[in-house]
């Protein structure tokens, strides 16, 4: 692997070095069928500050273990009217940063003589009849086929029929003179904070008794000014966790897609987008990071078919489900958290998460659909068989 490309024409080139560009990349150096194929990775970023977490649950041990920085067996979850502390096994919630991750894979990658990582700022990729191009400011590459991960809202939201909204959030890691936090337990949402309108919570990952992320996480369709989030910060630490000192020692920020539009739209024969940009943030919650390391394996199987790449489709069940709950969300926003505390309330975390990660079946996804509000779903489902889904 080189920093700087030599080459002009590649076989593959991926556009995009976050979860799932380096996912992709991994997974073609592992595979002896991309042994002998040349790779170019490209990326603004030289990928070596971490700038930022991934969280994900899992049962048992699995292919991120190597490199997970906390885990927690136990999951805290408040509503407006309770709060339950949940124990999560056969499941572990794990955390990932993003600079283990990055560090991890560049590592591997680097024994393919073939693969060659470019930093540089992407600023057109254009679908052939016989490739792709890759432009960049300085230089044009050529390729077979490439996967983009770039993403803008507007591949969204050009249209009206699914709605959009996002997962915004401001995090703080905060260190604090009295151990004020459960290691073992996770603040999966905490509702109990004013609404204001929109659903709103706070999510609490502590790395120990005096450390942990706090972030400030809502659903909705429009962004905060920055202050708004930080105002919120700090009078839940002041308020809710009676935290007279502490010290902000890193922050975080993002936005994540909640959509069930479909971005195979943008897919072309030889030009396929992937992670966030391929739509593959779980729409109802925006988890990405083991979505994507799902779907990265059926992917790398569909390349070697030699066929199209925009004939490839991860459309299921879920999908409308998702659709549904994200009709309702979009529908009346402020009531958001009703949503969630009928479902904690009425089920199990192993049985949430288990119907989140789209492994459970028919008959218990009517006992989870059961435990949601089901008028307002039912309304839901109604306007959609009207305007044919």
């Amino acid at each position: 692997m080189t920093t700087e490309s030599p080459k002009k024409q590649y076989d593959y080139i991926i556009v995009g070095a976050g979860a799932a560009g380096l996912m992709l990349a991994d997974g073609m150096v592992k595979d002896p069928y991309f042994k002998d194929k040349t790779i170019l990775l490209l990326d603004k970023d030289s990928k070596k500050t971490n700038d930022r977490t991934w969280c994900f649950w899992e049962k048992g041990p699995g292919p991120f273990d190597a490199i997970v920085h906390k885990t927690w067996q136990h999951i805290h979850f408040a509503g407006q009217h309770f709060s339950k502390r949940h124990p999560i096994a056969p499941y572990t919630y794990k955390m990932v940063r993003g600079i283990d991750f990055y560090q991890s894979v560049m590592q591997r990658i680097a024994q393919h003589k073939g693969l060659d990582f470019v930093q540089g700022e992407v600023a057109q990729v254009t679908d052939r009849d016989n490739g792709v191009r890759v432009t960049t400011s300085t230089t044009e590459y050529l390729g077979k086929q490439a996967f983009s991960s770039l993403f803008h809202y507007g591949m969204a939201t050009h249209q009206s029929k699914y709605p959009v909204l996002q997962q915004h959030f401001v995090g703080w890691f905060v260190k604090t003179d009295v151990p004020i936090f459960d290691p073992d337990q996770a603040t999966y949402m905490d509702f109990s904070i004013p609404q204001k309108g929109n659903t709103r919570f706070m999510y609490i990952l502590p790395t120990s008794a005096h450390e942990a992320l706090v972030e400030y996480t809502l659903f909705s369709a429009h962004l905060l000014p920055k202050e708004a989030y930080e105002e919120a910060l700090r009078s839940y630490l002041t308020n809710d966790l009676k935290l007279e000192h502490y010290e902000v020692v890193d922050t975080e920020m993002g936005s994540i897609p909640m959509t069930a539009y479909n971005f195979g739209e943008h897919h072309g024969k030889n030009l396929r987008y992937i992670g966030t940009a391929g739509g593959w943030a779980k729409p109802s919650t925006g988890y990405t990071f083991m979505s994507t390391a799902k779907k990265i394996p059926k992917l790398l199987a569909h390349i070697k078919t030699g066929k199209a790449l925009d004939e490839l489709s991860y459309k299921n069940r879920f999908w409308f489900y998702d659709l549904l709950f994200l009709d309702v969300l979009h529908q009346d926003n402020a009531r958001g958290h009703m949503v969630f505390e009928h479902l904690f309330e009425n089920r199990t975390l192993q049985q949430v998460f288990k119907f989140l990660d789209e492994e459970s079946h028919f008959g218990e996804d009517l006992g989870t659909m059961w435990a949601s509000p089901k008028w307002r779903f039912v309304k839901a489902l109604i306007r959609r068989l009207l305007r044919g889904v």
